[in-house]
């Protein structure tokens, strides 16, 4: 993707490295390059350990970098602290992949949603309760499951929650950190339609974290792929056949026709169980 536009968020020579007590230290990241334009969604790709959600904590600065800088439009915020780190996560949000850990078990949903909306004095509580109802049916949720509990909802319906309370702010970022991996395939697909279906309507821009080439690419329009703490490649998606080149983006699009295959049958074995059971009422 060429883009002319100034980048909304950009990395430069991102290093992590965790010290380790008594052992070896580990360099999670090693000179990140990467920019992210408004509209766009950039996919981040790798298996485990290739530090991905590393990436995804320094950008959020729920981790420090070593060393390089973030920029976020035209403000470096890599040393933010207090009040100004505040209000720089309230333009960068984060959906993480286990949603039960994010809730409060004690708080109802429809308290979760709103209650950045009150924090960041955005509106008043009967304003904050309306846009509440209208993010949560925005989300494919009813008005009906702002009074339930977290353990009331099932895991798809836990991390649409999740992502009504994140897409609140109005932010110009939101990352999804293996926002997916954890929910049944089914249920995966559904998410997935949700997060296009909100770029659309939104415009704003987004990371997709995942190990899973295949999903990503259904969502993203470049896909930068992780190696052993390195962007190793970045490929248009449209175009990540014809135009990847390192060995290790191959290897992982022969994982990806595999996962996908698997799928697929996962998906039809799902659809007949439906329609027996319909059969048997």
């Amino acid at each position: 993707m060429t883009d002319n536009r100034w980048p909304i968020l950009r990395l430069n020579q991102v290093c992590k490295t965790y010290d380790l007590k008594g052992q070896q230290s580990i360099q999670a990241l090693q000179n990140i390059n990467l920019a992210l334009y408004p509209g766009e969604c950039l996919g981040i790709v790798g298996q485990s350990g290739s530090g991905k959600s590393s990436l995804a904590k320094c950008i959020t600065q729920l981790e420090q970098v070593t060393s390089g800088e973030i920029w976020y439009r035209q403000q470096e915020v890599t040393r933010l602290k207090g009040e100004k780190l505040r209000q720089m996560r309230k333009q960068i949000q984060m959906v993480f992949q286990e949603p039960a850990a994010i809730f409060n078990p004690r708080m109802k949903v429809g308290r979760f949603i709103s209650e950045p909306l009150l924090n960041y004095k955005l509106m008043k509580r009967e304003q904050a309760i309306q846009e509440m109802r209208i993010l949560l049916e925005r989300v494919g949720l009813s008005a009906a499951d702002a009074d339930k509990y977290p353990h009331e909802l099932s895991g798809g319906q836990q991390q649409r929650a999740v992502i009504a309370r994140a897409i609140g702010l109005r932010p110009d970022v939101i990352l999804y950190d293996e926002a997916t991996s954890a929910l049944d395939v089914s249920i995966q697909q559904q998410i997935l339609d949700l997060l296009v279906e909100l770029r659309r309507e939104t415009g704003g821009a987004s990371i997709f974290i995942s190990h899973d080439l295949a999903v990503v690419q259904q969502v993203s329009d470049r896909i930068a792929i992780m190696h052993e703490g390195k962007v190793v490649e970045i490929v248009d998606s449209a175009k990540l056949t014809s135009s990847a080149n390192h060995g290790y983006t191959r290897s992982l699009m022969s994982s990806a026709l595999s996962l996908r295959a698997v799928r697929d049958r996962m998906q039809m074995q799902e659809r007949v169980e439906v329609m027996a059971g319909h059969r048997n009422r």
